[in-house]
């Protein structure tokens, strides 16, 4: 990647965004234009998560599934989606002096790629990822098997849903967020992907356990769930309201055994 584009740990929430610009600024779907089309490339958020049946996928900052078209190419990156097909399927891009915010995908597997019209446009394993226009809020996956080229992505470049898209690794007080359907919990606090831990997605109805319980310091969540430090949700329990950037806060540091979304 060039210029001076920032790839950063965590989420816009956790970074502090400005609201309305970036992902947000649509965030319920369909094209950017104008004023919004200029704040929108200010920042991008991938974030490991669910949708629908999809488990995991990439989603944006605002909840929307992203994807990735069998026509394109990732070795070299090559978008051959452009014109008519770039209205209904807008590609993700961001200004050469944005920021890329990544909470349970890897450093090594983003990038980005210049499309025919200039603009820079993000990648994940390679392949360039878009949204559906027809994706109008969280969980929405209407675009996934179009013309049985359209698949969601996951966060190594795979197809969500598809045998060879294989798995990866699975604030307090205040008025109650709205419900997480995942979360993604790093082993260093400020949502550091530094060591052993990239981020470790999980997702999933009811009460689900860590893959490495005891050892997470930070925590990126979209809403609100309970954590446990016992495994299947026993023990000591809290209500935790999004992103948590140091569990010590919250006498929660190297604890979390297992979680609950609903």
């Amino acid at each position: 990647m060039g210029g001076d584009l920032a790839l950063l740990s965590g989420t816009a929430k956790s970074n502090r965004s400005e609201a309305n610009s970036g992902d947000w600024a649509v965030p319920n779907g369909g094209l950017a234009v104008g004023a919004a089309r200029q704040s929108s490339q200010r920042w991008v958020q991938l974030t490991a998560s669910r949708a629908g049946d999809l488990n995991p996928v990439v989603v944006n900052g605002a909840g929307l599934t992203l994807y990735r078209f069998d026509k394109d190419s990732n070795n070299p990156p090559t978008s051959n989606c452009n014109g008519e097909c770039a209205q209904t399927w807008p590609p993700v891009t961001v200004a050469s002096n944005g920021k890329i915010f990544i909470a349970g995908v890897k450093k090594s597997a983003v990038g980005t790629v210049r499309r025919a019209d200039g603009a820079l446009q993000i990648t994940i394993g390679g392949w360039p990822v878009y949204r559906f226009a027809k994706d109008t809020k969280r969980g929405d996956t209407l675009g996934q098997g179009v013309g049985g080229t359209w698949f969601g992505v996951t966060p190594t470049g795979g197809k969500a849903g598809a045998p060879e898209g294989g798995q990866d690794n699975p604030g307090t007080g205040g008025v109650t967020a709205p419900p997480a359907t995942s979360a993604v919990f790093f082993d260093d606090a400020n949502f550091s992907d530094n060591g052993a831990s990239q981020g470790v997605a999980v997702a999933g109805d009811g009460c689900q356990n860590l893959a490495r319980p005891g050892v997470a310091s930070s925590v990126a969540a979209p809403g609100s769930l309970k954590i446990w430090v016992g495994p299947d949700c026993t023990g000591r329990s809290q209500v935790i309201n999004g992103d948590i950037a140091d569990l010590a806060t919250i006498d929660f540091d190297n604890a979390i055994a297992s979680v609950r979304f609903s």
